[in-house]
């Protein structure tokens, strides 16, 4: 077969195995970081397929040096760091994992509600710090979960996922997405309304909308304003949905109680003051973290590139326009 692929990082073992059984010549970027954009463009010169990050920008710059390259399989569910329209116009198919992170993502998800209502990051510094002296009536006082209402932002398979997961605490649900999901307002009892209306009546309000033109911002100011000052945001899609200045502003002001985020503007940089505030419980972008998620994208990520390579339709192809 001749192939030679190119890995912009180490991805888990089984990816590997797959691209090493079919291919000639597998090439892995072998430092734990991501690499420069003139890194990246050195690395697809002279590639069949290439298999990428989330984390690595693939540009008109990058497509000019992949001559030859016929696939970029991107190890995630999201895609907006590659070019698609680019990508397209230079006959180059991409391709992404979606479905298998879905619960992980989830499990995150709520995580995070747990741990922002309930100060369990805070409380776990305070105790280490030595400061627990026994218990108090009001002692790092939380807010509670159980009958809330829980506003979801995007109702697609991860939103659907953490909304389903809400019944042990027999939450009121309300979503607000483009369409209806009619399967989970008849197994989750959901009601969608608009997104106003959802930031003014949740107490918990979770994105999980991709980010898009229209997207980016959606959470600015203005929206965290419609919040309850007792309401908490929650994000775990994608980082410039939320003006993290705007949101800043709110967690010290006490406009809103507090944040959960795995996912951060300007990743990996924070906007600052932000580490400061302890109504912030701030994860580094391991909402997919687990051992049979990661595995499974890298399993389909590979299975992408290798079909692409045998000109088949990959599964999840993104830009089917590249084959017309």
């Amino acid at each position: 077969m001749g192939w030679n692929v190119f890995v912009t990082r180490m991805i888990p073992q089984p990816g590997i195995d797959i691209l090493q059984k079919q291919c000639d010549r597998v090439d892995i970027n072998p430092e734990d970081r991501v690499l420069s954009k003139e890194e990246l463009i050195d690395g697809v010169k002279g590639r069949d397929g290439v298999l990428c990050l989330l984390t690595d920008t693939i540009d008109e710059d990058v497509f000019v040096a992949a001559r030859g390259v016929r696939i970029f399989a991107n190890h995630a569910v999201g895609f907006n760091n590659i070019d698609v329209k680019a990508a397209t116009r230079h006959g180059i198919m991409v391709t992404n994992t979606p479905g298998v992170l879905t619960d992980a993502t989830a499990d995150l998800t709520w995580a995070l509600i747990l741990a922002v209502a309930r100060r369990i990051v805070e409380s776990d510094s305070y105790t280490r710090a030595g400061k627990y002296r026994g218990w108090g009536p009001l002692l790092l006082l939380g807010e509670s979960v159980a009958d809330a209402t829980l506003g979801i932002v995007g109702a697609g398979r991860i939103g659907a996922a953490v909304a389903e997961r809400s019944a042990g605490f027999k939450m009121n649900i309300l979503y607000a997405d483009t369409g209806r999901n009619e399967a989970l307002e008849k197994k989750g009892k959901a009601k969608r309304v608009d997104l106003e209306e959802l930031l003014k009546e949740s107490d918990f309000v979770s994105l999980h909308v991709p980010l898009l033109p229209e997207t980016t911002h959606l959470i600015g100011s203005r929206e965290l304003g419609m919040m309850k000052k007792t309401a908490f945001l929650i994000n775990t899609c994608r980082g410039p949905v939320v003006d993290e200045k705007a949101l800043v502003e709110a967690l010290k002001s006490g406009q809103i109680a507090g944040a959960g985020l795995d996912v951060y503007e300007n990743e990996p940089l924070l906007e600052p003051g932000l580490t400061d505030l302890d109504n912030a419980v701030l994860l580094p972008h391991i909402g997919s973290a687990t051992v049979k998620a990661r595995t499974k994208m890298a399993v389909m990520a590979a299975e992408n590139l290798i079909a692409g390579l045998k000109d088949e339709r990959p599964p999840n192809l993104v830009n089917p326009d590249v084959l017309q």
